[in-house]
């Protein structure tokens, strides 16, 4: 059956922390080292949805097998346009092209929400799935941060790629400045 992408739900928590879960602590696409709790995940959902940036799921049959959302780049004001994107796919799902709709689908949404760049930082140079979706979907990769990680006895390095978003950097933002800001 061909999955469905949509917005995802509080209901979604419990299968996302299981999906994200898997991730944390069988692979190096995150560095984190204890997987978060479901009160975690709902907490981190809370945020990325209170701010109006997108946070999909993907389900196949009524269950849910991966998920994407856009949360900020880094925190400061002059980053505001820039987001960066987290996609996880459920471990019996994956290499069946569910990771790209929903990137495909974040892509979409964050240019409706008027997001400028879109920023993948990949756990692992050797995360080669992870390193070919996006540059499926249109990011070029920009760097390398080399032994940055901690993971599984071994360095980690993260792979950074990039993909404007809209116009990019073609045209000032609608909002234009901040001013007073040193944030």
């Amino acid at each position: 059956m061909e999955p469905i992408i949509r917005p995802s739900k509080a209901a979604d928590v419990a299968a996302i922390a299981e999906i994200y879960g898997y991730h944390v602590l069988n692979g190096l696409a995150s560095f984190e080292l204890l997987a978060p709790s479901a009160d975690e995940i709902a907490k981190r959902r809370a945020d990325v949805v209170g701010r109006n940036f997108p946070y999909l799921a993907a389900e196949v049959d009524g269950k849910l097998v991966g998920y994407a959302y856009a949360s900020l780049y880094r925190i400061r004001p002059a980053y505001r346009h820039t987001l960066e994107d987290s996609v996880y796919v459920h471990k019996d799902f994956g290499g069946r092209g569910i990771g790209k709709l929903l990137l495909t689908a974040l892509i979409e949404s964050c240019e409706k929400a008027g997001c400028r760049q879109l920023i993948a930082v990949i756990g692992d140079s050797a995360n080669h799935g992870s390193i070919k979706l996006h540059s499926a979907c249109g990011f070029k990769k920009v760097g390398v941060m080399k032994a940055v990680g901690f993971k599984f006895g071994q360095w980690v390095d993260s792979v950074y790629m990039q993909r404007e978003i809209g116009e990019g950097a073609k045209t000032l933002p609608p909002d234009r400045e901040i001013s007073g800001g040193r944030g």
